[in-house]
C-alpha cells in the first residue's frame, strides 16, 4: 500500500520503539524504511523492516558511538553544549540527505519522530504527508506547563507560571545551536520560519505514548493529539512468563531495576540500589542494558539478593515486580503503570526530570535524586512503597487509560486515516 520512512534520533529506545508501531504498519500491508547514518542500522532488529543509510561521508560508520558516550555522560557544561552541537549536526545532515533518499526509495508518507525535526521539515518542503510521534514526552508547548526537561511538578498559580516562563527562556537559549540549525534549514528548504521541535509538529496527526491522566492538566492540544499509550507489541497483562532463572524466589519483595539503554552504566547508582534493597531484605532484579561489565555485574550479585542480567523481558518482569527503580524514561514508566508496579524515580537527564515530575504529580510513585540520594534515602522510599497500598490504588485508573487507549494498533488506524488510506472511523479517545 503506502511506503513509510521513519526518521528519529539515532537512540536505540526510539527507534526501538519506533519499530513496534512499524511493524503495526507492516502487518497492516504497508512497508516501512528507517533512514538515518549508518550506524543506526544496528537498531533495525526486526527483518520485516528496512533501512537506508544516508551521511556516509560526514558521518561514517563507527562514528556513532562517540556521540552517545557524549549523551550518556556530558559531564559539563560544555560537555551538553557538545551534546547540542551533535543534535543540530545531525538534523543538518538529514535535512542536506533525506530528499534524494526518500526520492530514491519512493516514499510517500513520513513518521517523524518530535525529538528530531528533520523529518518533519523535509517531508513539508517535499509535499509529502507527515506524522509527529512521541516516543518520550509530548514536546507540545503550553502556558504554565514545565517542559519535559524541568523537574517542577505542575501548579496551577502565578508563581509556578512564572518559574515556568523563566525556565523556558533558559533552555531556549541553551538550545540555540540547534535552534539555528532548524532555522536555518526551513530557510534553505522554503519553508516558513520556525526554529524550535514544537514548531515542526504535523498537522495531520500527532501520537504520544503517555495517556491523559499521567501528563500534566492540558488544554490547548490540537484535535489531531492522540494519546495511544505505550506501543509495545502487547498489553501488560498478555506477557509471556517469566524465565525460571528470573522468576520471584521465595516470599523476599521482588525489585526491578533498570536505567535504560543511555544512561545504565552508572555502576555507582546500581550498587547504592543494591544496598538499599539488601536493607529491606528484597530481591533485586537488575537489567543494566549493556552499561556494565562482567566485574561491575559480579560484584552486585555480591550485595544481598541481587541478580544482574544484561537484558531481560521487562514487560513480564514488571507483572511480577512489587516495586520498580528506573531512571525515569517515559516509554519504562508507562509499561510500569500498565501493569500496577508502583515507582521509585531516580531521573538522569533527557526528559528523565519532566516524567519524574508527573510519577510524583500522578501519585504513582516517589522520585529521588540519582547523585544525591544515600542507601538509606532509597531505602527508606522503596520501603512506602512496598508497604503503602495508594500509589497501586492511584495507579489503577492509569492502567485502565492505557488498556483503552490502543497502542501500536490504534495508532496504525490513526495514521491511514490521517494520510487518507483507511476507511474506518476513529473512536473517539481523549
Amino acid at each position: 500500500m503506502a511506503h513509510f520512512a521513519v526518521v528519529a534520533p539515532a537512540l536505540y529506545s526510539h527507534f526501538n520503539t519506533l519499530s513496534r508501531l512499524a511493524c503495526a504498519l507492516v502487518e497492516r500491508g504497508h512497508r516501512v524504511t528507517f533512514v538515518h547514518r549508518p550506524d543506526a542500522a544496528a537498531y533495525v532488529k526486526d527483518a520485516r523492516l528496512g533501512f537506508h543509510a544516508v551521511g556516509q561521508a560526514s558521518h561514517p560508520p563507527g562514528s556513532l558511538a562517540a556521540v552517545l558516550a557524549r549523551v550518556a555522560n556530558p559531564g559539563s557544561p560544555l560537555g551538553l553544549r557538545r551534546v547540542i552541537l551533535d543534535m543540530a549536526d545531525s538534523t543538518r545532515m538529514l535535512c542536506r540527505d533525506l530528499p534524494g533518499a526518500f526520492d530514491a526509495l519512493g516514499i510517500d508518507c513520513v513518521l517523524a519522530d518530535q525529538m528530531e525535526a528533520a523529518g518533519a521539515l523535509v517531508a513539508e518542503s517535499r509535499g509529502l504527508p507527515f506524522v509527529s510521534i512521541a516516543c518520550a514526552l509530548p514536546v507540545n508547548r503550553e502556558a504554565g506547563i514545565p517542559l519535559p526537561v524541568m523537574p517542577f511538578v505542575y501548579e496551577n498559580s502565578e508563581r509556578a507560571f512564572k518559574i515556568v516562563e523563566g525556565s523556558t527562556m533558559v533552555y531556549d537559549w541553551m538550545m540555540g545551536p540547534h535552534h539555528r540549525a532548524i532555522a536555518e534549514q526551513a530557510e534553505r528548504l522554503g519553508l516558513s520560519p520556525r526554529s524550535r521541535l514544537h514548531e515542526c509538529l504535523s498537522p495531520l496527526a500527532q501520537i504520544a505514548q503517555v495517556v491523559p491522566g499521567f501528563d500534566f492538566p492540558r488544554r490547548a492540544l490540537p484535535p489531531t493529539f492522540h494519546h495511544v499509550g505505550p506501543l509495545h507489541g502487547r498489553p501488560a497483562g498478555a506477557a509471556a512468563g517469566l524465565p525460571p532463572d528470573l522468576a520471584p524466589r521465595g516470599d523476599r519483595p521482588f525489585v526491578y531495576a533498570s536505567l535504560g539503554t543511555l544512561v545504565s552504566g552508572r555502576f555507582g547508582l546500581f550498587k547504592r540500589i543494591a544496598r538499599a534493597c539488601a536493607r529491606q531484605g528484597a530481591e533485586l532484579l537488575v537489567a543494566h542494558c549493556g552499561g556494565l561489565d562482567a566485574a561491575q555485574a559480579s560484584a552486585l550479585e555480591k550485595i544481598g539478593h541481587t541478580r544482574v542480567r544484561d537484558f531481560v523481558p521487562q514487560l513480564a518482569v514488571l507483572e511480577q515486580a512489587d516495586a520498580m527503580i528506573s531512571h525515569a524514561g517515559a516509554n519504562t514508566v508507562m509499561e510500569a503503570i500498565a501493569a500496577r508496579t508502583p515507582l521509585l524515580v531516580l531521573p538522569v537527564a533527557f526528559d528523565h526530570p519532566g516524567a519524574a515530575a508527573r510519577v510524583e504529580y500522578a501519585g504513582v510513585g516517589l522520585r529521588a535524586s540519582p547523585q544525591f540520594a544515600s542507601v538509606g534515602d532509597i531505602a527508606r522510599k522503596l520501603r512506602r512503597l512496598l508497604d503503602e497500598p495508594q500509589f497501586i490504588e492511584r495507579m489503577a485508573p492509569l492502567a485502565d487509560q492505557i488498556r483503552q487507549a490502543g497502542g501500536a494498533a490504534r495508532a496504525a488506524i490513526i495514521i491511514e486515516t490521517a494520510i487518507g488510506l483507511a476507511p474506518e472511523r476513529l473512536a473517539s479517545h481523549a
